[in-house]
């Protein structure tokens, strides 16, 4: 077993009397969706003295004792005189409280937006803390030419986001903006090049779904950017060599999220920050399939941006805490928006966290429903903080959501350019071709087995008959042979199986034992959720190319639930399933 390095504190003098302390960790730092490349992440910290003090973004309670540390051996914490936040949350206040708890508290004062001042507030209700709200106009003078301006820029994810530039350095602090999350030993981005894949993924899994805020907050930010020489992003290495290019990037990936097909919006609140890590996920899965997201969170955005977004979108989902019984107001509102002035055939979800019983997710999935809405799925519901399993089925579920989007929005594919080849082109014809999406459930060597598929159609009336194309990497252990029986379940659209056969397991040989199921006639197993079933006999089968063709006859069958309509898989290149 290859040995993680110790979590360590990196420390460099990055300009004049500026100094980074690079809190370090080797392996995944959390389970959220952006560490998922595992390759460790860096928490900066940024440490100014000059005539006066300021520590910039303390990192996360994962790095306290090892940060403060180290901060001893470069200055005492009772010369301190500010401390800035370019945003807040549970795991930095941890971090607070440590550094207030050694006897520093009297002199800081804290410089952060109106959003944060009040969740600072909240968690140190006993402290009379002394505290600047940072607006755009205002300068903190540290004396030496260091006369800090701040730039206030909100979004869904982060409301109380705040970057700081210094003049004296020319050092632009851009908080969870332009970072990524890479664990490596330079400070700065000498080979930038091979920084593109995690600052892309980084920005996806933070930006991606709030892009129409980053642009915003770019152009706020660009009078800076023209002439900073360095960005001291929260995480990963910072940007001296690329400046440029980072921010043509940032414009550039915004502009992307602008032109796909699909556009979907995710409206949610928040209690303990468990509904947005739910919806961050989702909105992951829906952008890795090609539509633009933009996420909402209703306890900031006014009324009329959720009507205008809400006609806008093409489907829409909602994120829901439950608070004594009941959606929190701002979704409530919401959700009053959305049957009001949101057209029927748009597609919609729910989703959200809870600490006991959950009614909100039911009652907004209830409403939608009757009020005629489809789901993309069924409704999400996780008790208290999710795991990594959970997340990666909230992943899932936003495939499956944009997938069934596809089905009741005509898209027009972009037209091929010169320089690909026919044969790229009649990929993508081929992949047109849909298949209902079912479930193979066979029982051989007395030990249940399934397949997922969509390459099934059928093949003739008298006897009634099937075909389906098994590809040979399944082995020949698992094929269907002549003679042989099984049973054909037939997904219904909106329900979480498709998302069940995708996902992995800890026995995959029990994967049939872990849902519903009853016994054919043929000793094969039915999917109680299932929409119909068939029960058929392998006639006869071909090798045909990289797939073995069969074809069955049917011997019996029944549909289980006459309101539904079936699963159906769609595919942009006939070179993937």
């Amino acid at each position: 077993m290859t040995e993680t390095k110790p979590r360590d504190v990196q420390v460099a003098e990055i300009g004049a009397n500026t100094t980074v302390l690079r809190s370090r960790t080797w392996d995944r730092l959390r389970f959220e969706i952006e560490y998922a490349r595992q390759k460790g992440t860096t928490a900066n910290s940024y440490l100014i003295q000059a005539d006066k003090t300021v520590l910039i973004d303390p990192p996360g309670e994962s790095f306290t004792e090892i940060f403060l540390e180290e901060l001893y051996h470069h200055t005492y914490l009772q010369r301190i005189n500010y401390v800035i936040l370019g945003h807040i949350n549970s795991n930095r206040i941890n971090t607070l409280k440590a550094l207030l708890g050694q006897e520093a508290a009297p002199q800081i004062t804290f410089v952060c937006t109106r959003a944060a001042e009040v969740a600072l507030r909240s968690a140190f209700p006993h402290w009379n803390l002394r505290v600047i709200v940072a607006n755009a106009e205002d300068t903190i003078d540290l004396g030496q030419g260091h006369v800090l301006q701040f730039i206030p820029t909100p979004t869904p994810r982060y409301p109380d986001g705040l970057c700081t530039y210094d003049p004296a350095t020319r050092i632009l602090y851009t908080d969870k903006l332009f970072g990524s999350h890479l664990c490596d030993e330079p400070v700065f981005d000498e080979k930038w090049k091979l920084l593109d894949e995690d600052r892309r993924y980084y920005f996806d899994c933070l930006h991606a779904s709030q892009f129409r805020q980053v642009e915003t907050a770019l152009d706020k930010l660009a009078p800076f950017s023209a002439i900073a020489k360095i960005y001291a992003p929260n995480h990963g290495p910072m940007v001296r060599y690329s400046v440029s290019r980072f921010t043509f990037d940032y414009r550039y990936w915004c502009e992307r999220q602008q032109v796909q097909d699909l556009n979907i919006a995710v409206l949610y609140a928040s209690a303990y920050g468990n509904t947005a890590i739910l919806g961050n996920a989702i909105a992951q899965g829906l952008i890795q399939s090609g539509a633009a997201v933009q996420t909402i969170n209703c306890e900031l955005a006014s009324p009329a941006e959720i009507t205008q977004i809400l006609q806008e979108c093409d489907g829409f989902i909602f994120g829901t805490p439950t608070l004594a019984g009941h959606a929190p107001t701002q979704i409530q509102t919401a959700l009053g928006i959305a049957l009001s002035s949101a057209a029927r055939t748009k597609l919609a979800g729910v989703f959200g966290s809870y600490g006991w019983s959950g009614e909100a997710i039911d009652l907004v999935h209830t409403k939608l429903q009757d009020a005629g809405y489809r789901m993309g799925f069924e409704p999400i519901r996780v008790k208290f903080k999710p795991t990594d399993e959970t997340l990666r089925e909230c992943e899932l579920a936003g495939a499956e959501f944009v997938q069934t989007l596809k089905k009741t929005k005509k898209i027009r594919a972009p037209r091929q350019t010169g320089v690909e080849v026919q044969a790229d082109r009649t990929e993508q014809a081929v992949g047109r071709i849909t298949g209902s999406l079912c479930v193979i459930t066979t029982h051989r060597f007395s030990k249940h087995q399934e397949m997922l598929t969509s390459w099934v159609s059928q093949a003739t009336f008298n006897p009634p008959g099937l075909t389906i194309a098994v590809p040979m990497s399944q082995g020949e252990a698992t094929l269907p042979t002549i003679g042989s029986q099984f049973v054909l379940n037939v997904l219904k659209e909106g329900r979480n199986l498709r998302r069940f056969f995708l996902k992995s397991v800890a026995n995959e040989d029990d994967r049939l034992g872990a849902i519903d199921t009853h016994p054919a006639n043929n000793g094969c197993l039915i999917l109680d959720e299932a929409l119909s079933y068939l029960e058929c006999t392998v006639q006869s089968r071909m090798e045909c190319g990289d797939h073995w063709l069969i074809y069955a006859t049917v011997d019996n069958g029944k549909v289980l639930e006459a309101v539904g309509v079936t699963a159906v898989q769609h595919r942009k290149s006939a070179m993937q399933y």
